[in-house]
């Protein structure tokens, strides 16, 4: 049973957004536990090809995004809480048969696993912190987010780079660990609220969001910024070993990546905030991490590395929040979840796009001995996706801001 949103005591609403936030953190831990690993394990440790890393990662990433439009809508027909239970016992079982994959077919089905697990949860969950957040709250719900997010990605590497010294096996175990924890708090604590305000089908769901054109252009906007952010699962941990010769030093980047971040995020935010609405906000951090990959273009060194990395943690810092965002004020109240499903497009192909082509580049780069060749690509897809978002946001300034039922939604 569905509970509205007016139905929920002030109590149940605050211990499902902090069920919210605490299974974030530890599915965030579980999975940079493991994923940054996987090209180090696999290429620097087995000689596997990077090519074929970023391949599985890609595969993961498209069809668990691309499946979260269906997740999403799913939500709004059912509920999230059941699909978010079953998405995180999928995923625990994928990072276990990740850890014993000894063959390529096997770590493509524990990419496969763990894409149907994300789509499951992800949308749904994304769209359950929409509909308890507070209205007025929600940029700093995603920033209190985005913190926690860091702060796990900190955490996780970290157990990382430690058991991977034992056996990969024990890191796989270790990154499904944390998602058995997140599955039984979910069940323990988070309400089954309704995150829709009708009840309708999936596929009208659906047919709503994808025929919104202005959220469509943004969905498309945003693949660049994802083609960027995924680096750091790809080609960033292989620049960072190539430049030390040390597995320990990918999960020292990450944590250094996480600590600049939260450092970062509140300050960045609330100057960003006093200046500029969301859509500048996001096109600022898109430039910014642009910048980054300019500086990874330039020189090869590991303080360039690391420059490269605060401009990288910067622009994300602004970019990811005010994007959930301008998700959640474009989204329309009869189909939360579908927004969020047809949002994750972006991800599904930026991302995947950027796995591809992220170890492509490498595997290029090292063969003809032209080391800024990815990250002269990385940096040009960014800013090409942020002068793309800026026209969009001015050509919506000039129109009359569209109104849903809950909320004006000038689309930034």
């Amino acid at each position: 049973m569905q509970l509205s949103l007016d139905q929920l005591e002030p109590a149940a609403r605050k211990r499902g957004l902090n069920t919210i936030f605490a299974v974030t953190f530890l599915m965030n831990a579980g999975f940079f536990l493991i994923i940054p690993l996987v090209s180090v394990h696999y290429v620097d440790r087995l000689g596997w090809a990077a090519a074929f890393i970023g391949l599985v990662l890609a595969v993961r990433q498209f069809v668990q995004q691309g499946l979260t439009v269906f997740g999403g809508a799913l939500a709004d027909r059912f509920g999230p809480r059941r699909l978010i239970l079953t998405g995180i016992m999928i995923r625990t079982i994928s990072f276990v048969v990740m850890g014993f994959a000894t063959v390529p077919w096997m770590l493509m089905l524990s990419g496969f696993l763990a894409a149907i697990g994300g789509a499951l949860f992800d949308a749904p969950q994304r769209a359950t912190l929409a509909t308890l957040a507070p209205e007025d709250r929600l940029n700093e719900m995603y920033g209190r987010l985005g913190i926690l997010q860091n702060v796990a990605r900190t955490v996780g590497p970290l157990i990382g780079a430690f058991l991977i010294h034992f056996d990969f096996m024990l890191v796989g175990l270790g990154s499904a660990a944390f998602f058995l924890v997140a599955f039984f708090i979910t069940l323990a604590f988070l309400p089954p609220v309704s995150v829709c305000s009708t009840t309708q089908s999936a596929r009208a769901g659906l047919k709503l969001a994808s025929r919104d054109v202005a959220f469509v252009i943004f969905t498309v906007l945003m693949m660049g910024y994802w083609f960027m952010w995924v680096q750091l699962s790809i080609a960033m941990p292989l620049e960072i070993k190539h430049l030390t010769g040390r597995d320990s030093s990918v999960g020292i980047m990450f944590t250094i990546s996480a600590v600049l971040a939260v450092v970062l995020q509140v300050p960045a935010l609330r100057l960003a905030e006093r200046f500029l609405r969301p859509t500048p906000t996001i096109v600022a951090g898109m430039a910014v991490m642009a910048a980054g990959m300019g500086i990874f273009a330039l020189t090869q060194s590991v303080v360039a590395f690391y420059l490269a990395l605060f401009f990288f943690s910067l622009g994300s810092v602004l970019a990811t929040p005010s994007a959930q965002t301008v998700t959640a004020e474009m989204a329309d109240d009869r189909a939360r979840g579908a927004y969020f499903g047809v949002g994750s497009l972006a991800i599904a192909v930026g991302g995947g796009l950027g796995h591809i082509m992220g170890g492509t580049l490498v595997d290029m780069a090292a063969q003809r001995q032209m080391p800024a060749l990815p990250w002269v690509v990385f940096a040009v897809v960014g800013l090409m996706s942020a002068i793309g978002l800026w026209l969009f946001y001015m050509a919506r300034q000039s129109r009359p801001p569209r109104r849903w039922s809950h909320a004006p939604a000038s689309g930034d």
